[in-house]
């Protein structure tokens, strides 16, 4: 059985923080609780929102703002946009009653934001909007006691199974991924191997990380802090 179970937060690039920040809390409602340096990573910085027990996260990074937005290549600009492959097409946030999404339907158009739906989804509603530097955004809420995303499989559907090159075979060891046993040793770092994904950085300083052993890649002890606790800036 998994143990991952929840999101701990998503994390958006921004070339204006304040705008964004100002849009999430005054639009949606959402709490900052966090705005610091972005430990081991010269002249960035990040935002975390309370989003119920996840974050909602903003990456200021000074190279963000020479970036270029393309509308279907780097943002989808709507939920049935097209985006590079690897690049956020819409973030969906939760409420959790029909009448929690009309309240927030309601709320979003009081800022002067265009809102569509609620939409029936049958899983769930949805309602859309945008957000600051051409975000796709949706709100949903679902009725676990109609027609729930579950086990059952009631929500796959064979042909689209079959488009992606998914037998029955595969969506069974899909829908129920075998276990894993940990062994009573760590399993080391595995050797570079180009058939797996692997993180974008200069390929000597990353051939170099693959060689750090687990208990020296640390952060440093003030970052882990709160920055209002020390006097000591990260600037």
């Amino acid at each position: 059985m998994s143990k991952v179970n929840a999101v701990h937060h998503v994390a958006i690039s921004t070339a204006n923080m304040k705008s964004q920040l100002e849009f999430f809390s005054d639009v949606l409602g959402l709490e900052l609780v966090g705005l610091f340096w972005m430990h081991g990573v010269p002249d960035a910085w990040h935002a975390f929102m309370k989003l119920g027990d996840a974050s909602f996260s903003f990456v200021f990074l000074p190279g963000n703002a020479q970036q270029e937005t393309a509308i279907g290549h780097t943002h989808a600009g709507n939920g049935s946009g097209t985006s590079a492959p690897g690049t956020m097409q819409h973030i969906a946030l939760n409420v959790d009653t029909m009448d929690d999404l009309l309240f927030m339907r309601d709320r979003i158009r009081s800022r002067g934001v265009p809102v569509f739906g609620p939409l029936d989804h049958g899983l769930c509603h949805s309602i859309y909007f945008a957000g600051p530097e051409n975000l796709a955004l949706e709100l949903a809420t679902t009725d676990q006691a109609k027609y729930p995303l579950d086990s059952e499989q009631s929500w796959i559907d064979p042909e689209v199974a079959s488009l992606a090159g998914l037998s029955n075979e595969d969506i069974q060891k899909l829908c129920r991924p075998e276990p894993f046993e940990q062994p009573s040793e760590p399993i080391a770092q595995p050797a570079y191997s180009k058939d797996v994904p692997h993180l974008s950085y200069p390929e000597d300083i990353y051939q170099a990380m693959l060689s750090i052993p687990d208990e020296h890649m640390n952060t440093r002890p003030s970052d882990r802090v709160p920055p209002a606790l020390t006097p000591k800036s990260n600037a």
